[in-house]
């Protein structure tokens, strides 16, 4: 169990936010599998306060699709609290959460995302504008440090604390590594020693006995799924079970690989359109398959789909065990 402000999460697991991945369906698919707190993919503050239609499309929510965070990155204060006050009027968002985490170049190039790591005070800034309007819980999700030679994470946490925000999210890897190289438990578990609300930790959380490996050597209050849960929303219920006995569950078989292959598939047609939703739905594939030997015929023909028609008759194609 996981508090967060007024929100009680019956899961210490979250689905993070995964930019260009965390759309209404993908959430949905890993509710059902037990995912009890979802993200909206990061949004951008100015794009939302100008009326951006693809930032309206993001917020695109469903029955069932709560409790939701909504992520923001941004670099002005004044722009993120316009931004907190069009989310104060949106129905079922449990927490704003505002990325400080963010490695990629056109996003830190602005002085956004994982550049703030640099900038703590101006960090503080923009959570208190955000904090100041909204009632809602606030969390902030950083990083190790900008590189090897300043990892900064337990001072600018304790800033971003000071700030009055309700949780914090790390990403134990510095903005120079980005997805790669080790994940730095040790820092983790400083700036877990540091604070007093909740943390919750990310990086490599890819199976239940990673996942295990991370509230163990950091003491972290929650863990926060990301990379793992791409075709694979069994992690969650996996890492429930894994968490409760020590045992890990048998993997998915193929024909329960397939249902959710299609009911996926489905949902995003339904949402976008047959066409964008099956050429959306071709990096899904890949995940999902990607245990799966001797296919690289059928994701070649799945990267050509371009009807709901054709994924699905590839879908159904599957034969192959997993390893």
């Amino acid at each position: 169990m996981l508090s967060i402000g007024k929100n009680i999460i019956p899961s210490a697991c979250l689905l993070a936010p995964l930019a260009g991945i965390s759309d209404l369906p993908f959430r949905l698919i890993n509710r059902e599998h037990g995912c009890e707190f979802a993200f909206t993919e990061m949004i951008s503050a100015r794009s939302l306060v100008y009326d951006s239609r693809k930032s309206l499309e993001m917020l695109t929510r469903a029955p069932g699709d709560t409790p939701l965070g909504l992520q923001l990155l941004g670099s002005d204060p004044e722009v993120l609290a316009r931004a907190t006050e069009l989310v104060n009027e949106m129905k079922d968002i449990a927490l704003i959460d505002f990325n400080a985490a963010c490695p990629v170049h056109k996003v830190v190039s602005k002085g956004e995302g994982s550049a703030l790591m640099k900038e703590p005070k101006r960090l503080k800034e923009i959570l208190e504008a955000i904090v100041r309007h909204t009632g809602l819980p606030v969390t902030v999700k950083i990083r190790a440090g900008w590189d090897d030679t300043s990892v900064n994470a337990a001072a600018v946490a304790l800033c971003a604390e000071d700030a009055g925000i309700s949780g914090l999210t790390i990403h134990g890897r510095t903005r120079e590594q980005g997805y790669q190289g080790r994940v730095d438990y040790d820092v983790i578990a400083q700036v877990k020693k540091a604070l007093r609300i909740p943390l919750i930790a990310s990086g490599d959380a890819l199976s239940p006995v990673l996942i295990k490996k991370m509230f163990d050597e950091t003491a972290c209050d929650g863990v926060a799924i990301a990379r793992g849960a791409l075709g694979n929303p069994w992690i969650f219920r996996e890492t429930e079970h894994y968490l409760k006995t020590g045992c890990i569950p048998e993997r998915p078989s193929l024909m329960e690989l397939q249902r959710v292959m299609l009911q996926h598939l489905g949902m995003q047609c339904e949402l976008f359109g047959e066409i964008r939703g099956t050429v959306m739905f071709r990096k899904l594939f890949s995940w999902y398959v990607k245990s799966l030997w001797n296919i690289k015929k059928l994701r070649e023909k799945a990267f050509h789909a371009l009807t709901k028609t054709q994924m699905t008759a590839i879908i159904q194609e599957l034969e192959n065990p997993r390893h």
